[in-house]
């Protein structure tokens, strides 16, 4: 039986509506924003709303009428006037069990839901192709409390209806890379065992430290609280996921000679030597025959109203070209770009300035002094090259490429080539190659998406060309973005917008002031600032309104 909690408030200035009414209750019940209560409507129908926001009020008219009371400001005193209060709280319509959504009446009976009701509210007892995306309480720290898992339709975060996924939020305590890859996780949970033509793999990227260089090693939660593995191993169960971590994982790191003083990764050299004797790491390398067509992506940051830079580079990569055509190597390449930069150098008779090759090659040459730039590659001794690896990727793979300890010109340009390679690979590019299978839907995850897609990069950028590619047209094609940033308000609006799921992490009123969260409610955006680690709010097209979920702890190796 539902609980009685109490009566809708109908005022000549506050009547209730289609979309909304309030309703008084005891002052000492818990309620939160985002728990469901039910008003008993026409037809014996059931009316739900989303609590909003709650108020508590007196019957003095003003301030000055409470200090009265307190004799005249008297702190050591209890009140001598007796004053009459109550709470009231502020609820959104989201369903009528009846399907009529006239506003309900004053002084209808409001109660507490059950959790099939709760379900049922939110939209969630139909949705196909489940996807859990995490769990929600209602009703916190009462007797009533309700733990609920919360599904998504897959359809919707990895096509073809929707696709991608953004999430935002402060660095750390948001905990955004470890979201993307709980969903990440639970994609490989469900489509690991099903029996489906649908397939999906994964490309990631790690940006920071040796963060999701083990994921396919269990966490052993070591510096946790005592209890913690089995309460996450409790929550992972309850959703429906196993315990285990990630599977099918491939590891791809920068090259770097031994003799190196840089190293080009986080990872300590037993971890290497292990990965590659476990055969799950491969290092890669850059080739000047094969990726000299990628230089544009070292130029991502770099204005070109003239298209100057654009125009150096279609003549580098011009087969035909007689200046660039027959070179086969990085350091071939280099002296003829410095050729062209000296002074008094007459060739292309004018057409590109030395000026501009001299912008052109102080760019290039400090992008190419990386031993990943490399004249050939040698498979016996765990080399490759980055694209060649993606052509070949299969179902239900995970692809982790290091890129924390590279510079930003060279993150930019890693992530470039293989965001260029994955959207080349679905739109059937490699076909004709042997060993090309691709899955039906390839999921790329990129934290720190600002320094790619912000509202601040040049409109020229390769790879922000390459993104909005991926956004706008990868649904269809079967090429998914998750990506993350720490402020949602700086990435270029044609990004989010065509992204069909949002996860909105804990951030700073600053941001929440932006016009991005203009359709929060007040007391959304307030709560967004003092969000737990784990909390998220999450929307998506298929969820009747803005939910607050919650995700276990990672279950891979975390290092600290």
């Amino acid at each position: 039986m539902s609980k009685l909690i109490g009566r809708v408030l109908a005022t000549e200035k506050s009547p209730t509506t289609m979309d909304e009414f309030n309703f008084w209750t005891n002052s000492d019940l818990k309620l939160h924003a985002f728990d469901i209560v039910k008003v008993k409507h026409i037809e014996n129908s059931y009316t739900f709303g989303v609590i909003e926001n709650i108020s508590h009020i007196t019957d003095a008219q003003s301030f000055l009428t409470n200090f009265i009371s307190s004799d005249f400001g008297d702190v050591d005193i209890d009140e001598p006037t007796l004053r009459v209060g109550m709470n009231y709280a502020k609820a959104k319509v989201s369903f009528n069990s009846g399907n009529l959504y006239t506003p309900v009446h004053n002084n209808a009976k409001v109660y507490l839901a059950t959790a099939e009701e709760i379900t049922m509210a939110l939209g969630l007892d139909r949705i196909q192709n489940p996807l859990v995306c995490g769990s929600l309480k209602m009703y916190e720290g009462t007797s009533e409390e309700v733990t609920l898992p919360v599904h998504l339709n897959s359809k919707f975060i990895l096509g073809p209806e929707g696709a991608h996924l953004n999430i935002s939020g402060i660095s750390g305590l948001a905990a955004k890379t470890s979201y993307a890859m709980f969903l990440i996780k639970a994609i490989q949970d469900q489509y690991i065992n099903a029996d489906t033509d649908d397939s999906v793999a994964f490309v990631i990227f790690n940006v920071k430290g040796r963060d999701l260089m083990a994921i396919d090693r269990p966490n052993d939660f070591s510096t946790d609280r005592p209890g913690e593995k089995e309460r996450t191993f409790a929550e992972y169960g309850n959703l429906g996921l196993s315990t285990e971590p990630f599977k099918n994982v491939k590891y791809y790191i920068p090259y770097a000679r031994t003799t190196s003083a840089k190293q080009s990764t986080y990872l300590t050299k037993e971890d290497i030597e292990n990965y590659i004797d476990a055969g799950q790491l491969k290092k890669f390398k850059y080739i000047y025959a094969d990726d000299k067509e990628n230089i544009e992506m070292m130029f991502a940051d770099i204005d070109d109203p003239a298209q100057t830079m654009e125009s150096i580079i279609s003549k580098i990569i011009d087969k035909d070209d007689r200046d660039f055509g027959g070179l086969s190597t990085w350091s071939d390449f280099m002296d003829k770009v410095a050729e062209k930069a000296q002074k008094g150098s007459t060739a292309d008779k004018g057409d590109i300035s030395v000026l501009s090759w001299r912008k052109f090659k102080r760019v290039v040459r400090k992008a190419i002094q990386d031993d990943m730039f490399a004249n050939a590659v040698n498979p016996s001794k765990a080399e490759c090259r980055l694209a060649d690896e993606l052509k070949q990727i299969r179902k239900n793979e995970v692809c982790v490429i290091d890129i924390a300890k590279l510079p930003e010109s060279k993150q930019a340009f890693v992530f470039g080539d293989a965001v260029r390679t994955i959207y080349n690979l679905k739109l059937g590019e490699y076909d004709a190659e042997s060993g090309v299978e691709p899955p039906s839907r390839i999921v790329i995850f990129i934290d720190e998406l600002n320094k790619y897609a912000s509202k601040d990069v040049p409109k020229t950028s390769p790879i922000l060309r390459e993104i909005l590619d991926v956004t706008e047209r990868g649904r269809s094609l079967g090429v998914v973005l998750f990506a993350a940033e720490q402020f949602r308000s700086a990435i270029h609006d044609r990004v989010t917008g065509n992204c069909a799921t949002h996860a909105y992490g804990r951030t700073n009123s600053i941001e929440t002031a932006a016009k991005d969260y203009g359709s929060l409610p007040s007391t959304y955006k307030n709560m967004l600032t003092r969000l737990e680690q784990g909390d998220y709010l999450v929307q998506n097209p298929i969820f009747r309104s803005l939910l607050k979920i919650r995700f276990p702890k990672p279950i891979y190796r975390q290092f600290k």
